[in-house]
C-alpha cells in the first residue's frame, strides 16, 4: 500500500498567487533491497545467491554497455531502457552542433503491460490527520491513478 499524507503549499505566482492549497504527498516508500530481492529470487529458483548476484551484476553491466552504444535494452515482461537526447531549438542550421543544441541523455524506462497492471493494483490511501481518518483505500485506477508507462531516470 502507498500511503499519503496532506500537505499545503502557498502559491506564489499565477492566478491563485496567495492561495493556500493542498495536495496528496507520499510518505515514505517501503523499499526492496538488492538483498531481498536476491533472497527472493533464490526461493523462488534452484540458483545459489551467488548465482544471482552475478547475474545482477551481469545484467547491469550489460545495461551500462547498451546505453554508452546508444542501444535500447528489452527486458521482456519488465519493459525496456532507451536513451532520449533532447535537442534545443537554434535559429540557423549551422548552430546544431553537438556542443550547442544537444542537452544531455536521459534514460527513459518503458514498463510492459504485466509491470503496468502491477502498479496500477497498488492500494492508496490518504491520512487526514485533522480528524484521523484514512480515506478508503482505492487502486490507481481511479482518476488521477493513469501511468502513461514512461519514466526518465537520471
Amino acid at each position: 500500500m502507498l500511503e499519503h499524507e496532506i500537505k499545503s503549499k502557498l502559491l506564489t505566482i499565477g492566478n491563485r498567487k496567495g492561495q493556500t492549497v493542498y495536495y496528496a504527498y507520499p510518505k515514505s516508500q517501503q523499499k526492496l533491497t538488492n538483498e531481498m530481492v536476491i533472497e527472493r529470487i533464490v526461493r523462488e529458483t534452484s540458483l545459489s545467491a551467488g548465482d544471482v548476484s552475478n547475474a545482477l551484476i551481469s545484467l547491469s553491466n550489460v545495461v551500462c554497455d547498451a546505453m554508452k552504444l546508444g542501444m535500447s535494452v528489452d527486458l521482456g515482461d519488465l519493459g525496456s531502457f532507451r536513451l532520449v537526447v533532447p535537442s534545443k531549438m537554434m535559429d540557423t542550421e549551422a548552430e546544431v552542433t553537438v556542443r550547442d543544441a544537444l542537452k544531455n541523455p536521459k534514460i527513459v524506462f518503458t514498463p510492459k503491460q504485466k509491470m503496468r497492471d502491477a502498479a496500477n493494483a497498488v492500494e492508496l490511501s490518504i491520512d487526514h490527520p485533522k480528524d484521523g481518518t484514512t480515506t478508503e483505500p482505492g487502486t490507481g485506477t481511479e482518476p488521477g491513478g493513469e501511468d502513461d508507462g514512461d519514466h526518465q531516470l537520471g
